[in-house]
Parts: C-alpha cells; structure tokens; sequence
C-alpha cells in the first residue's frame, strides 16, 4: 500500500513539474520576444500570439494556486488583484490598463494613468521650454527659411513620433495591434536582432546619455550668461556665475527621486510663458520700429546649418514617447495629442522668432533676453536663471538612471558594482558618479560658454538622429510589411534630409566653435 501511494504521487509531481517547466518556457519566450530579442518575421505576430495566450493561462492558472494557498492558510486577498513578481507587465491588447506587480506578499494599486491632455502638456514641457530662447538668432542667419523651417521640423517631428510608437506594436493572428515593446531601446534592440541583439539599445542609450547631458550644460551656460548680463556692473564673469549657478545644483546628487523638484515644473512652466508674453508685449511696443526689410531669403551658408540644429532641438521629445503613450488612459488619442502640441508650438515659436527678430534685426543675440533694457532684462533673467536651475534635475536625473541601469545594474553584465546598499542608501561611487556629472557639466559650461552653437551642435548630433534618423530607419526596418508606398516615401526622404542637416550642422557647429575660441569672441 505505501509503495502504491508513493508511486502515485511520484507521478503527479513528475506531471505538474512537466506542465509548468512547458508553461515556463513558453513564458520566457514570450518575455523575449516582447523585449525585441527576435526579428520581426512572418511568424513573429503567430508567435506573439501564442506566447500571449501561454502567458495569459500560465498568469491565471499561477493565480489561482496562490489565491488556493492563501485561501487556505487563511489569507484570502481580493479577487482579480496583481500577478506574479517577475511578470512582464504586457497588455493583451495594447489599450487596457497594465496590471500592478505583486511583492513582498503584498498587492500594489493600479499605477494611475493620464489623459491626453497631461500627455499633452508634458510634450509641451519639452519643446516650448528655454531653448526657444534661441530661435530669433536662429531667424538672424535663415529668413523667411528660417521661419519655413519651425513649421517643416514641427512637422516632421510630429510624423516621426507617430511612426516610433508604430514601431512599438506588431499585428497578431487576428490583425489587432498588439505592443510589444516597452521603450526606445527595445525598438533598437528589436532592429539589429537576431545578429546584433544589444547594439541598437546601446546607440540609442549613448544619444540619449549626450542629449541629456547637452541639456544639463545648456542650463548651466544659459544660467552664467543670463546672470551676466543680467548685472553688468558686478565684477563677475560670465564663467564665475556659472561656477555658482552649479554650486546651487550640487545637491542634485544627492536625489533618488524626483519628487522634491516635481511640485515646481508645473510653476516653472507657466513662469516661463509669462517671460515669453512679456517679451513679446516688449517687442510689439516697438512694432513701428520693425525691421521688415531684414527678413529675407538670403541664408547664410556657414551659419544656417546651425541655425537647423538649434531648431530641431527645439522639438526634441522622441527619448520618452514611448514611456507617455504607454501611460495613458487612451493611447488611440496619442496622434491627435501630438498635433494640436506640434501645432501649438509652430505657432508659438514662429510668432516668438519673428517679432524678436523683426525688434532687433542684426544686434539679435544667442540667447534673445540679452537684447532687452536692462531695467526689464535683470527682471526677466532672474526668473529664466530660477527656471533653468529647477529644469536642471530632471535631464540630470534621467542622465544618472541610463548610466546607473547601463554601468552598474546591467543584470550580470554590469562593469561595476551596485551604487545601492541593501537598505537603498547610496554608495560611495554612486555618490561620486553623480557629483564627477555635476562638474563635468560646470566645466563644459566654463570652457565652451556659447549657447547658440552648443545648441546647434547637439540639435545636429543627437537631435536630428532620435528625432529624424533613427524613427524613420526603424519604421522601415520593423514595418515594412505593412507601409504604403507614400510612407516608404517620406520615411526615405526624412532620413536623408536628417542625414544631410545633421552632417553640415555638425560640422559648421564645429567650425563656429573653433572660431569662437580662435578669435576669443563671446556670446
């Protein structure tokens, strides 16, 4: 008899372990076929599909011996709440809202989703913000071309974004779009897969790592020069303000969330609108000064391509695309969130650009505040420094969560140690990553003090490549199935305008640069 009852159970756990071994496996290829591991075949939405369903029944059958468990041991939880640790978070059908992660024994809330119109203002954030401070000077070297190329680079960016977030999803068996891809990297990673299944997400990562680094130097050398000019008569330079611009930011190492700097973006925003108003009510009350005979179609030839670099950066926000359309409550309305903001900023920076321009003709300067009366500039600056500074952490803080994520929490893989202890305190070399950032970007601010052209230079660099390039070879490449012939069209014609403004804006930015320290001239 006890022979009998052990070779039964013998079987029943050789059976159970065979079912969730398959169920397992399934699983894993599911995961990694999400995470763009495979190449997008034929068989790649049949194989979705069926990894969905796997995954599905694996989720809910897992569930159940958990709820049994519980039920048991006397701690049954709610009905239909969380899933296993370790789930992949994957929607079914690309529109539901995401299921929480269960931890620690414990059942998290729904993460909140947001509406389009916060999508919408968080794009606004970041294509209205400091650096259309730059676009009148941008108008000074380009005309009437200058303005027809805010309107060409809202609209390609604007197509660009669309397309990126297509490349998100793949169709099923049924033909329903299904996401499949979380982020920029997987969509990458998914590109150069089978061959090469990391480097796309590496180039995407260091673009990523040198726009927001770009950035944070930007705040740093706008800050220097708008304290600069803001107080003539002190006997400070530009470099020392910038010295103690960066001096406030230190305390930036020391954040592990952005929490404490969150409650002020909203503020800084509708501040920075209300600078943009008043230079603009400053500027039409000179409106019978304007130098309409300025405007023309000359370009010129060494300064224009910079010009282009300074504008597409200007629109820059591919690098969290898709992060926004995967949090909100209606991800059908993302194309129409993406052209009322495009618009609304074409319009606004056309409108800025221009009257600025028309104002002060060929005395524009790179960053447009420094042309003001001085009575009303030091006014203007000081809000400008006040919102470059609390802008500060967010680019920094994203720039430190690449190279932690890449350099140190890499999986197996990392090249250092964890920068976190067991309790979530930051280590030594943590600490110094973050402070050694801080100070690379004072030095670059010190050392390369010229607003306009290191932002040309990053538009060109990385700018035209996330926003132009990459989206419309990864269009191609992951959807080409599926396009029509006027997609394949304009997606060829983006790359090679984006490659040809982006090779001549470099190389000009360059030439400016050496220029600039060669003849010692300042901003």
């Amino acid at each position: 008899m006890a022979h009998l009852i052990r070779h039964k159970l013998t079987n029943k756990l050789t059976n159970a372990a065979h079912t969730v071994s398959h169920k397992s496996q399934a699983k894993v290829s599911g995961v990694f076929a999400r995470l763009g591991f495979q190449a997008a075949t034929d068989e790649e939405g049949l194989g979705f599909a069926e990894c969905d369903d796997l995954d599905y029944d694996y989720r809910q059958g897992m569930q159940m011996d958990v709820l049994q468990g519980e039920e048991e041991g006397g701690h049954l939880e709610g009905e239909g709440e969380g899933e296993l640790e370790g789930d992949s978070h994957y929607q079914r059908d690309g529109t539901g809202p995401r299921p929480s992660l269960k931890t620690g024994g414990s059942l998290e809330e729904d993460k909140p989703k947001i509406t389009s119109w916060e999508a919408g203002w968080n794009v606004t954030n970041a294509i209205q913000g400091m650096f259309v401070l730059g676009l009148p000077y941008a108008i000074l070297h380009g005309g009437y071309l200058g303005l027809f190329l805010i309107i060409f680079a809202a609209v390609v960016c604007c197509y660009t974004g669309k397309i990126l977030i297509a490349c998100l999803y793949e169709e099923n068996e049924d033909g329903i779009k299904v996401r499949v891809r979380d982020s920029y990297v997987d969509i990458a990673n998914a590109c150069c897969a089978p061959r090469f299944p990391t480097l796309g997400g590496h180039v995407v990562n260091v673009a990523q790592i040198i726009e927001l680094v770009m950035t944070c130097i930007l705040y740093v050398v706008v800050s220097g020069n708008l304290m600069y000019n803001s107080f003539p008569g002190f006997p400070v330079s530009q470099k020392a303000w910038s010295v103690v611009a960066t001096a406030a930011l230190l305390p930036c190492a020391f954040l592990k969330n952005l929490k404490a700097v969150s409650k002020f973006s909203f503020l800084c925003t509708l501040a920075h609108f209300v600078i943009n108003i008043l230079v603009i009510a400053y500027c039409l009350s000179r409106a019978r000064e304007w130098a309409w005979e300025k405007v023309k179609f000359y370009i010129d030839v060494k300064k224009f391509p910079i010009s282009i670099g300074i504008i597409v950066f200007s629109y820059t926000s591919q690098i969290f695309l898709p992060s926004l359309e995967g949090n909100m409550q209606k991800p059908s309305e993302f194309h129409c969130m993406m052209e009322w903001t495009h618009i609304a900023a074409c319009v606004l920076k056309g409108l800025f650009a221009l009257v600025a321009y028309l104002t002060w003709a060929d005395a524009t300067k790179e960053v447009i505040t420094d042309n003001l009366p001085s009575t009303i500039r030091a006014v203007v600056n000081i809000f400008l420094v006040a919102k470059a500074l609390l802008s500060y952490p967010l680019p920094f803080f994203a720039a430190v969560e690449v190279l932690e994520k890449s350099l140190f929490q890499d999986g197996g893989r990392a090249l250092f140690p964890d920068c976190y202890g067991p309790g979530g305190q930051l280590k030594s070399w943590g600490l110094g990553l973050r402070v050694g950032l801080v100070v690379f970007t004072l030095l670059m601010a010190v050392f390369v003090p010229h607003f306009a052209l290191l932002m040309g230079l990053t538009g060109s660099l990385t700018g035209a490549g996330l926003c132009f390039l990459l989206p419309s070879l990864f269009h191609l490449k992951l959807q080409w199935r599926n396009l029509l012939w006027h997609h394949v069209f304009f997606d060829v014609a983006i790359f090679v305008i984006g490659g040809i403004c982006a090779i001549s804006g470099f190389i000009h930015s360059i030439e400016g640069l050496i220029e600039a320290f060669r003849y010692n001239i300042h901003d």
